[in-house]
């Protein structure tokens, strides 16, 4: 790309003397500031990715897809052939009967309402994202007849009770008797504890079998709704569709529907970090503007020898970009690689420095995650790496074109 020449005139004739001190400090902050801007939009754009990823995977793994439910004053009958009809119809990998309720839980004098999920056992097993996070306790004694529950760890923690203890559901809809409206109240034994990684769920979702909620909650025979699972998440607006068509009885909500605000949000914050952070590129890529303009300047004379002696326009330009170019091929590599390990490694690095200064960088209350998720996606590192470099090229030329521009002539007239 180089010839022998241009090389020579770049490394012997136009490298920055020790009296040009302050072109060398611009191109070291300029390299910085790349070096900055990239690694940040990397690590800034993993750790988004890894947030929607973590909690798409947790939400649509405790919860169903598409939920159908029938109106809050009855509930669903013979819910057996409408799960055997849904079952059927194409996309569709399974439908969970339920009855999902609100309720009072109240243990060791504590209370507080909680979501309860009445479910059958098979259909809990197979959400691996409860039953392959089970900390404590077995869901084998789940469906043993007597009344069972399982809860989350961050629910135990904060009632004081574990497996084999007893806590107390309480229903929002109470008994009528001659004396008034009394409470409807049920102890229920703790057979498991699961921790799925979500603050929500580990601290307000119970599971009770499906038999002890219809008993509970007087669902004679019947269910609230059901809980439809498909082969494409991200394409659940047709079976939704399809669903509401078949069902008009029925109201059917997606998972896109249910968590809509929260992943827009997510979306918008992202986008919003990308202009941001691409922002301090820029300003790194304009400081190699300043840096090669006072280049130029400087060697405006020995420009001018070197055009005597030979050295063509395109020579002199090409030489100035390749000295612009440099600062910002280096500054983009060695931020790439700083991300993409920071990237890595971030959960380790998190906790080093809590270790270090005793503080939480990352509140469960807050985040919603146990712990601080990245996801690198290669196509958004080529981007932040192309970006960049676009950026460098277009402030290397500005100052290249100049130089080349120069007339010798000129230069050297009053030497």
């Amino acid at each position: 790309m180089f010839s022998k020449f241009e090389r020579l005139i770049a490394f012997r004739y136009l490298r920055p003397s020790k009296k040009e001190g302050a072109v060398s400090v611009i191109a070291f902050l300029s390299f910085f500031g790349i070096l900055l801007g990239v690694a940040a939009l990397i690590i800034v754009m993993s750790v988004m990715n890894g947030f929607r990823d973590e909690l798409m995977k947790s939400i649509l793994g405790f919860n169903g897809h598409i939920g159908l439910s029938a109106p809050a004053s009855r509930g669903i009958d013979n819910y057996d052939t409408l799960v055997k009809d849904i079952r059927s119809l194409p996309e569709i990998t399974s439908a969970t009967p339920l009855i999902e309720r609100q309720a009072m839980i109240s243990a060791n004098g504590v209370a507080a309402g909680a979501l309860v999920h009445g479910i059958k056992l098979e259909d809990l097993t197979a959400r691996t994202v409860v039953s392959g996070n089970i900390v404590a306790g077995s869901l084998e004694n789940f469906e043993d007849g007597e009344p069972n529950v399982a809860i989350g760890r961050r629910l135990s923690e904060r009632f004081g009770i574990y497996t084999g203890d007893r806590l107390t559901l309480t229903s929002p809809e109470g008994n009528s008797t001659a004396f008034g409206t009394i409470p409807r109240m049920r102890s229920f034994r703790v057979s498991a504890i699961f921790e799925v990684g979500m603050k929500d769920y580990d601290n307000g979702v119970i599971f009770i079998p499906l038999a002890q909620a219809q008993t509970f909650f007087r669902y004679p025979n019947a269910i609230s709704g059901l809980e439809i699972f498909i082969n494409n998440p991200d394409q659940v607006q047709k079976t939704t569709r399809l669903l509401r068509i078949k069902y008009p009885y029925l109201r059917a909500i997606d998972w896109q529907q249910a968590n809509n605000q929260f992943f827009n949000s997510l979306k918008v914050e992202r986008n919003v970090m990308f202009i941001i952070l691409t922002l301090i590129v820029l300003v790194a890529a304009l400081n190699i503007i300043s840096s090669l303009i006072m280049l130029v300047k400087d060697k405006t004379q020995d420009i001018a020898i070197l055009r005597t002696m030979g050295a063509t326009k395109q020579s002199i330009m090409k030489v100035f970009f390749m000295t612009g170019s440099m600062i910002g091929i280096l500054g983009t590599a060695a931020g790439s690689t700083l991300g993409l390990l920071f990237a890595y490694n971030i959960e380790s690095i998190r906790r080093w420095i809590e270790s270090l200064t005793g503080a939480n960088l990352f509140s469960a209350e807050v985040y919603f995650l146990s712990q601080l998720p990245a996801k690198v996606n290669p196509s958004e590192v080529i981007l932040v790496i192309v970006i960049a470099l676009v950026l460098v090229f277009i402030s290397s030329i500005v100052p290249a074109w100049r130089a080349s521009k120069l007339d010798p002539v000129e230069a050297l007239r009053y030497e």
